[in-house]
């Protein structure tokens, strides 16, 4: 799946508002205006001003509705949520290059709220990957105790946990053990 930079970029973010959530023993990573000033930090989202507790409340909205895109069940329940979303965000495309970046297109208006940029941004990033008709890539981990989303982007489509190194080397080691366990069992009753 190709991707520009700007509609990758705008992926992650949603991605990385999506697993800021309480999830198992991971506390919600969003949960103070400073957390959200570390997002933004982390995330390089540019055009941001003062951020407030009603920011903070209405990035947590986007976040859920994010989650309903990835949860939705078919391309037509996604679209209705994606299109809902960038029109409540009040999109204005607009060419503009900032910090070092060549041409590029923000979909947020200038002057939006953390929330509007996210939404915007983010909804028009998941609007590609529906159009494209690559919506299967917008996953959960396949780890049971881990719900993290992520874009499956191999060439094959055959990622299955959000951190391969963590998730999928885990569970990886888990399977290894249990029929080394299952072997052992079964000489020691020969």
């Amino acid at each position: 799946m190709q991707l520009n930079h700007d509609t990758r970029c705008a992926l992650d973010q949603a991605v990385g508002l999506l697993n800021t959530v309480a999830d198992g023993d991971r506390g919600d990573s969003l949960a103070s205006v400073a957390d959200l000033a570390e997002f933004v930090e982390r995330h390089s989202l540019s055009d941001v001003g003062p951020l407030t507790a009603e920011d903070l409340e209405a990035v947590r909205t986007v976040r859920e509705r994010f989650a309903q895109v990835f949860e939705a069940e078919d391309a037509r329940s996604a679209a209705r949520l994606i299109n809902a979303l960038v029109a409540e965000a009040g999109t204005t495309p607009q060419l503009t290059d900032h910090d070092g970046y060549d041409w590029h297109v923000h979909y947020f208006a200038p002057g939006s709220s953390v929330a509007q940029h996210l939404a915007a941004d983010g909804g028009m990033a998941l609007a590609f990957v529906l159009v494209s008709g690559e919506r299967d890539r917008l996953r959960r981990c396949s780890a049971p105790d881990c719900r993290r989303a992520f874009v499956d982007l191999s060439r094959n489509r055959s990622r299955r946990y959000c951190d391969s190194r963590t998730c999928g080397n885990r569970l990886h080691v888990a399977a290894y053990r249990a029929r080394q366990r299952g072997s052992a069992g079964a000489t020691a009753r020969s």
